[in-house]
């Protein structure tokens, strides 16, 4: 299964679980009681964060292959040049070479957004998402 296929089928579960739980809410809130009321009130707010956070991840994925297509037209995107182990693992040492460089680069041109996003890439195959993803943010960021 694709992270792309995984994706779609738990954003679909999220917005079943959401039409269940605001279905639950209207009924809890129709009861009359302070206590149903409460519980029925916060039953909308978690699905809006749920649906708020599935959005923004759409968001951030459809701006991050903009952004590969255009440097794909360009020529420019990083190239797979990391040493991988017998088992098809990514070489550890490897990655942190090209991650070294890859710092370098946007440390020296800090303006353009595609020095940035092959960082992210770099960060990505480092094994380090959570900077992959900001750094992706600021490419997009700077892309605009």
């Amino acid at each position: 299964m694709t992270s792309r296929t995984g994706f779609f089928i738990l954003a679909g579960v999220l917005l079943l679980v959401s039409v269940i739980c605001v279905g639950e809410g209207i009924q809890l809130i129709a009861t009359g009681k302070p206590l149903g009321i409460g519980i029925g009130l916060c039953a909308f707010v978690i699905p809006a964060i749920g649906v708020w956070f599935l959005r923004q991840t759409v968001r951030f994925g459809r701006a991050s292959e903009r952004l590969a297509r255009e440097l794909e037209a360009e020529g420019g995107l990083p190239v797979d040049e990391l040493k991988r182990t017998s088992g098809g693992r990514i070489d550890r040492a490897s990655a942190d070479a090209v991650f070294a460089r890859r710092r370098t680069e946007a440390e020296a041109t800090p303006g353009d957004w595609r020095v940035w996003f092959r960082l992210a890439v770099a960060y990505a195959d480092a094994g380090d998402v959570p900077r992959a993803r900001k750094t992706m943010q600021h490419a997009i960021r700077l892309h605009v």
